[in-house]
């Protein structure tokens, strides 16, 4: 092979592994998001980095994390799930659009409710010191299904004796996994 085509090659596979890095980074949010994993989620941001949640945050991530743990206090289930991921890079910096569903089922003054959002992440990533994360995160509501009782029955007869999801310690996957670790990437 001849020098351009090595280089082309090389430059092919550093921009491959850069979106798989940054599609590692959003799903990992997402993990963060649903197990309240509150010092993962502080490890995926640079300290600069602004998180834009409209009228409800916008500001400095680190604040909008130190806050989690109030905000996430009455959310019984979080379920962030990630589809399409549209990504364009410009040396160590990047955007992206991701498209994303979350569940929320909360409890409030009527008992419990549920939220399903489709919506979308606008993102921007830097990588510095060879590490890609959220240097700005806004989030995009594109429709919202509110179900003022939950439809959600982990007490129904059919999933007797399943394994339940929890956020927090309480979640099963601590106990199951090794490799994966409670504020760690």
């Amino acid at each position: 092979m001849n020098n351009k085509v090595t280089d082309e090659l090389q430059n092919q596979l550093r921009e491959l592994l850069d979106k798989e890095s940054i599609r590692e980074l959003v799903q990992a949010y997402c993990n963060a998001a649903d197990r309240h994993d509150h010092a993962k989620m502080r490890s995926l941001y640079h300290e600069d980095a602004i998180d834009d949640h409209g009228a409800f945050f916008h500001g400095p991530a680190m604040d909008f994390i130190d806050k989690l743990p109030d905000i996430q206090a009455p959310m019984r289930i979080l379920h962030h799930n990630v589809t399409t991921h549209n990504i364009k890079l410009d040396g160590h910096k990047a955007e992206g659009e991701v498209y994303v569903l979350a569940f929320h089922q909360a409890e409030g003054e009527q008992g419990l409710f549920d939220v399903l959002i489709g919506g979308r992440y606008l993102d921007k990533y830097e990588k510095r010191d060879g590490l890609w994360k959220f240097s700005y995160r806004a989030v995009l509501a594109d429709w919202v299904n509110i179900q003022d009782q939950t439809v959600v029955n982990l007490e129904h007869p059919f999933i007797a004796g399943s394994n339940i999801g929890k956020p927090g310690l309480d979640d099963p996957s601590y106990e199951f996994f090794k490799m994966f670790r409670r504020g760690r990437r």
